[in-house]
Parts: C-alpha cells; sequence; structure tokens
C-alpha cells in the first residue's frame, strides 16, 4: 500500500520449513514488511502452497525444495538463492520435527535419531552455508527457532527437548562467532501453540505415554496444559512472526545470543 513504510525493503529473507504453520505465517509478515523471500521446505507441493499464498505481498517469492539435513544440497540451494536473489540478508532457520511421545526409557532410537537430524544436524548445516555468505558480506541477521522444551524439559519428549536445547546453546555460541561481522544470532522459544494440528497432535500423544504429569483422557490433557500457562491460553501462530521481525529488525540492534520465550508467561 502507498505510503506505508516498508522496514525490509531491499532484503532477501530465508526461511527454511518454510510450508509449516510457523514458517509460513513468519514468511507472510516479512513478505508485508518488504522482503523478498526464499521458501525452503523439504515438501515440494506444499512449498507450491506456500508461494501461491503469498503472492498478494509486492515482492520476490522464490521456492526450493531442500532436505536440510544433506549439507550439500543446502549449500548448493545457498548458492542458487545467492544467485537468483542477489544475496541474503535474513535467516528464519525454522525447519523441525517434534518426534514421538515415550519417557527416556522406551524412547525409540531410530526417531530420537531423526530428531536430533532434522533439528540439530539440519540447523546447523543451514546456519553454517548461510553465515558464510553473511560473513562475506559484513551482514546478517539471524533467528532459530528452539522452543520452551529446551528451555524446561518436558516429559515424554527426551529427543525434542535435547534438540532444543541444543538449538538455544548453537545460537549462543554462533552469536560470539560471528558478531564480529556484523551479524547477530538469537532465538525464539515457542510454548504450546494452537489450535491446529500439532496442538491436536501434543494433546494425544501426551495422553497415550501415560505419565504422572498428564491424564489419559486428550480433554483433561489440553486443560491441564493450560493450566499451566499464566496466561491461562494456548498461543496463537500469529503471535510467532512479530517477535522474529523484532529480532531481525534495527529495533533489537543490541541484541545477540538471546532466546525469547514466547509462552504466555511459563
Amino acid at each position: 500500500m502507498s505510503g506505508v513504510p516498508h522496514p525490509f525493503s531491499g532484503k532477501v529473507a530465508v526461511v527454511t520449513g518454510a510450508a509449516g504453520n510457523i514458517g509460513l505465517a513468519t514468511a507472510g509478515r516479512l513478505a508485508s514488511q518488504g522482503a523478498d523471500l526464499a521458501l525452503l521446505d523439504v515438501d515440494a507441493a506444499k512449498l507450491e502452497q506456500a508461494r501461491a499464498s503469498l503472492l498478494e505481498h509486492e515482492v520476490r517469492i522464490n521456492i526450493y525444495t531442500c532436505d536440510v539435513t544433506d549439507s550439500e544440497q543446502v549449500r548448493q540451494t545457498v548458492e542458487t538463492v545467492v544467485a537468483e536473489l542477489g544475496q541474503i540478508d535474513f535467516l528464519f532457520n525454522n525447519a523441525g520435527y517434534q518426534g514421538a511421545f515415550a519417557p527416556v526409557q522406551d524412547y525409540p532410537e531410530a526417531d530420537f535419531a531423526r530428531v536430533m537430524q532434522i533439528n540439530v544436524v539440519g540447523a546447523f548445516h543451514v546456519l553454517r552455508h548461510v553465515s558464510r555468505h553473511m560473513v562475506a558480506r559484513k551482514f546478517g541477521r539471524i533467528v532459530n527457532t528452539a522452543s520452551m522444551a529446551g528451555v524446561q524439559g518436558p516429559p515424554n519428549m527426551a529427543a525434542y527437548g535435547a534438540s532444543k536445547f541444543a538449538i538455544i546453546g548453537l545460537t549462543e555460541v554462533a552469536a560470539k562467532d560471528l558478531a564480529p561481522y556484523n551479524i547477530r544470532v538469537n532465538a525464539i522459544s515457542p510454548a504450546f501453540m494452537g489450535p491446529g494440528f500439532m496442538w491436536d497432535r501434543q494433546v494425544e500423544l501426551q495422553a497415550k505415554a501415560g505419565s504422572q504429569y498428564f491424564s489419559t483422557d486428550p480433554k483433561e490433557v489440553a486443560q491441564q496444559m493450560i493450566g499451566s500457562i499464566p496466561m491461562r491460553r494456548y498461543g496463537n501462530i500469529n503471535e510467532i512472526p512479530g517477535v522474529v521481525a523484532f529480532l531481525l529488525s534495527d529495533d533489537s540492534s543490541y541484541m545477540t545470543g538471546v532466546n525469547l520465550p514466547i509462552s504466555g508467561g511459563i
């Protein structure tokens, strides 16, 4: 719209996990503020749908099918993004997988490895290859998606909790390593978000896992989860993008190595 300032005009933002709810909502927010987008996801069909839903924004939107667990594929994708869009200013390092729900003594080994490969190794691959480009330009703003599961370990989520603790640690290390190059690295930690698939899945699987912490009735589990939140409600996905945009913007110019909870007070 004419007369409305676009603070991210001329900037290019890479969003991983862009076909998921958080990735897509955040991509829309960045596009509304003028950023050109490079949307990455492993699901090509959903990427096409994501791009189509964002066409109302008058920015460039390129999509790239990419498996973040494959370092060479990530490297090639980053090079293609730079070749096609000219640069990378912002990274929302968001691709992730929630994994199984089971007590640690019964947690499936294969699933633990898969969660760590996507959430930690994948995030590292993206951070490594994108930051190399940013170092050469001496400019960059990065936000990693962690979780309140990486702040207070939840029951029955050994892999996811461990992976998000690792993301917070990786954020703090990368912030120090990249600070000399005018690159800021921060993280966000959403808590319970709903409604939708992820909320329903978590409620149902916590009920099935069986523990002293939650009922075996999903309806009761939902109330128990909401009851643990000081604001007494779950968060809406649309309450995340503004925090990401803040961390990418000059409004947070003296913040790096920070993990911001989006948790309703947990």
